[in-house]
């Protein structure tokens, strides 16, 4: 049976599962919406986004070295509870999250981080490429607005798809994580260093 697009969107929005994770449970429930929604309780995804307005104001502070000592990771995780905070799980994927940005080089957590002139110098940039392609003018914003997209969908950690498992963005792992935790978890802030970049 096809699952189509709609299916899967009104299921995450009901749900706050990753995208893979809803077409899952409606393939494997037959397109029954109600059935997914159980699907994705019994695997602790659905509950995660419940928990979007408690307070997580617990969490760890990870560093992570890369081997050869070249790039290094500072990260602020945060979870509603000091006793999550110091079980084992936690603490590994904070570890996974500090390795995936040493990896992929975000520049924010969210887009509503980005500094507005990075967007801006970018949008030049484009527009100036498409123009020189020889494309239309009433076309350019058009091409210019899907390249920013990409772009942010690239630099911003939480739309980045995870390095562990790159069907999921980032965010999309951390709900998933959030609903076998059984807390809100969210990443406050990161720093990322690496040998011999300008400061």
């Amino acid at each position: 049976m096809s699952i189509s697009a709609a299916d899967v969107k009104k299921l995450r929005d009901k749900t706050g599962a990753g995208m893979m994770d809803c077409k899952k449970a409606l393939v494997e429930t037959d397109g029954d919406v109600e059935k997914a929604i159980e699907f994705l309780r019994k695997k602790g995804i659905a509950s995660a986004q419940k928990r979007d307005s408690k307070d997580a104001n617990e969490g760890a502070i990870m560093s992570y070295i890369h081997p050869g000592n070249r790039i290094g990771v500072m990260l602020e995780l945060n979870c509603e509870t000091d006793f999550v905070a110091k079980t084992n799980d936690f603490q590994q994927l904070a570890r996974d999250l500090a390795m995936h940005i040493a990896a992929a080089n975000p520049l924010a957590v969210e887009r509503e981080n980005i500094p507005a002139e990075i967007i801006e110098k970018e949008k030049e940039i484009y527009r100036a490429q498409v123009l020189n392609e020889g494309k239309p003018e009433k076309i350019v914003d058009k091409i210019v607005d899907g390249k920013i997209e990409k772009y942010i969908q690239e630099i911003v950690l939480y739309e980045q798809n995870f390095v562990k498992d790159t069907d999921k963005t980032v965010k999309e792992y951390l709900l998933e994580q959030s609903g076998k935790l059984g807390e809100k978890l969210s990443v406050r802030r990161f720093e990322r260093y690496q040998l011999g970049e300008e400061l």
